[in-house]
């Protein structure tokens, strides 16, 4: 039988009389990357705000580890076990990195402060500085540690790449692959599709708010004529 760190079934979601989502019905299973590309404006960043409870839908229903969290606020999501890293980062820009990593709340587990800093020795050596003064690969880092900080059981990602140098999103690559290994579910939004297909387990194609394509990353990754189709498809294979 396979267990699911997430589900959500049938998501209509609005801002405003806007309707974003029609039916959107998509798992995650535990313990694998899952990945949920499309188009700009297809809806992917309004999904995982449904998900985490941030713009909660209007129709459907979300089940994240056996638990109905349809209508929760999110930090009572968040308690389940979830970390959710926001396309733009969001750190606090006057907090120093020290600062910024003691804001989540704790809980039990192996990511510390001092884990974090094993495994972004960059952070580490940058400490003392302020947010508005680091790189965009930093400032990335350091949400990704926040919120492993929550000791999640479940890390959603919306757009991890966005604005990076290559060598640098092949860092934060090799920390999601790192992730998954050591037991984490994951669910990723990325419009680098090649790169998000090399990592993922399972695959997503959302357009126009619909899902258009429920799969494997390997099947994706062999339509090259679905691949062309999406925004941000890259020419070039990425191997970790």
């Amino acid at each position: 039988m396979t267990n699911y760190a997430l589900e959500a079934e049938g998501l209509h979601t609005f801002y405003g009389k806007s309707h974003i989502l029609h039916g959107v019905s998509l798992k995650v299973e535990e313990g694998k990357i899952t990945t949920l590309l499309g188009r700009n404006g297809a809806g992917k960043s309004t999904t995982l705000r449904s998900l985490v409870g941030l713009t909660p839908a209007r129709e459907g229903k979300v089940t994240i580890f056996g638990q109905d969290t349809t209508r929760r606020p999110p930090f009572t999501i968040a308690k389940l076990g979830v970390g959710f890293v926001p396309e733009g980062r969001k750190i606090f820009p006057n907090l120093t990195i020290e600062e910024n990593l003691k804001v989540p709340a704790d809980r039990p587990g192996h990511w510390t402060i001092d884990t974090i800093y094993e495994l972004f020795p960059r952070l580490k050596e940058r400490r003392n500085n302020k947010g508005r003064q680091l790189s965009g690969g930093e400032q990335e880092m350091l949400s990704i540690a926040r919120a492993l900080l929550l000791n999640p059981k479940l890390l959603i990602l919306d757009e991890p790449s966005q604005g990076l140098a290559p060598l640098i999103v092949r860092e934060v690559f090799n920390i999601v692959v790192r992730m998954r290994d050591q037991g984490m579910s994951v669910l990723l939004v990325e419009q680098n599709v090649r790169m998000s297909l090399e990592v993922a387990d399972h695959a997503y194609v959302l357009n126009d708010g619909e899902i258009a394509f429920d799969g494997t990353a390997k099947e994706l990754s062999q339509d090259e004529d679905r691949l062309q189709s999406l925004a941000g498809v890259s020419a070039e294979v990425w191997e970790i």
